[in-house]
């Protein structure tokens, strides 16, 4: 068999062995993402101005879960946690999307590049179970003493709020940007079982990334 016809035989194998090692290293990817984003870390959007001027709208963050498999959750944490029930409103669940689109769903969020479908929220911790937090004078205080918050802008003001106890397996949290923070001031204390993981690096835009 002359050259020639030895490379138009073997034309098409070589593209074939090439699309079937392409499949294997995307599949290989999807894999090890789904497997990160369960067990170990996942990538969030940030939906809201809620978090401001410390995270933006748009900006991403990595999301611990193995955090607090180490340690409870400590006051000051940025955790992010299933949406409280009656802040869902009717969201469409398309978790159960399969096949080939949810490989890249699933890929896709893992590496941060599409917004999670089910609704999850951000927010810092500000008490603990146990504590007792209210507002007054625009100042949060924990169990009668003024909380020290170094991560606020000097100029904020807190909303007065009543004495709240935090139940037992649960966490108060309060956005950043409290004067535009739907939080537990509005849907009460949240359950740590629904607590996703910690978010503890900034990772985009790359001129503002930062441990959190």
């Amino acid at each position: 068999m002359s050259d020639s016809r030895r490379a138009d035989h073997n034309g098409p194998l070589l593209l074939l062995r090439f699309l079937r090692e392409a499949l294997i290293v995307v599949v290989g990817a999807a894999l090890i993402a789904f497997i990160l984003k369960v067990l170990v870390a996942q990538a969030f959007f940030i939906p809201s101005a809620s978090m401001t001027p410390q995270l933006l709208v748009s900006d991403r963050v990595l999301v611990s879960k193995i955090s607090y498999r180490l340690h409870e959750p400590r006051r000051g944490d940025i955790v992010v946690f299933d949406c409280p029930g009656a802040e869902c409103g009717e969201v469409e669940d398309e978790g159960d999307v399969g096949g080939v689109a949810g490989v890249v769903r699933s890929f896709g969020e893992g590496v941060g590049v599409i917004q999670p479908s089910t609704q999850e929220f951000i927010k810092r911790v500000v008490a603990l179970p146990g504590e007792t937090v209210e507002s007054r004078d625009g100042q949060v205080y924990v169990n009668g003493k003024r909380l020290i918050e170094p991560y606020l802008p000097p100029s904020t003001v807190t909303a007065n709020l009543a004495p709240t106890t935090v139940p037992e397996g649960e966490l108060f949290v309060m956005g950043d940007n409290r004067g535009n923070s739907s939080d537990s001031r509005v849907f009460g204390p949240v359950r740590r079982a629904s607590v996703v993981g910690r978010a503890v690096l900034k990772v985009w835009p790359p001129g503002r990334a930062s441990f959190l």
